[in-house]
């Protein structure tokens, strides 16, 4: 039997499909939710990001045009697989949903410490969004465990979001060690 399939209990209906409607509405709430999440996070970036443009940077860091782009179909990959979870009746859902959003505070909270507060602490906001960008990349993880057996193809579209976030902590840890 496939993961993504469940038997209903005997005597029990199984749910129906959603009306295609109420399916592209909340596709487009999931989009909308993840982008806002994206815009908001990107504030401290502007705001404060001229000190990383003249800052000490991997040998490996990608030009900054890519961060943005990457993001982009990060969070759009996010929100597609977010969906694709809440349009799977027959399993439960709320922990995939508790791991979601964990991830869009923690993608909040990253620029926030990078970039916001490294002008008012320095070098320590640099080892502290270190811990953010940690425990942002074990949530998502967490959230390739909990969307892929409710739809396989809600966690594959989570690997790049895991490994994006892994190459970011390495971005991270040599501008903590280089700054």
């Amino acid at each position: 039997m496939p993961l993504n399939v469940e038997q209903s209990a005997p005597g029990t209906p199984a749910p129906g499909p959603r009306p295609l409607r109420r399916q592209i509405a909340a596709l487009c709430g999931f989009l909308a939710v993840s982008w806002t999440v994206s815009l908001l996070g990107s504030l401290p970036i502007r705001l404060n990001g001229a000190w990383y443009a003249a800052a000490n940077k991997a040998p490996w860091s990608p030009p900054g045009w890519m961060f943005g782009s990457a993001w982009l179909v990060l969070y759009a990959a996010m929100a597609v697989a977010a969906w694709l979870v809440w349009r799977q009746r027959r399993f439960p859902r709320r922990e995939a949903f508790k791991v979601y959003g964990g991830l869009l505070v923690l993608n909040l909270s990253w620029p926030l410490t990078f970039f916001g507060l490294y002008p008012i602490i320095g070098d320590a906001a640099l080892w502290l969004a270190l811990l953010v960008i940690a425990a942002h990349a074990v949530v998502a993880t967490f959230a390739v465990l909990r969307f892929g057996p409710i739809n396989t193809t809600a966690g594959v579209l989570m690997l790049p979001y895991v490994s994006w976030l892994v190459f970011s902590a390495s971005l991270n840890l040599y501008a903590a060690l280089n700054n």
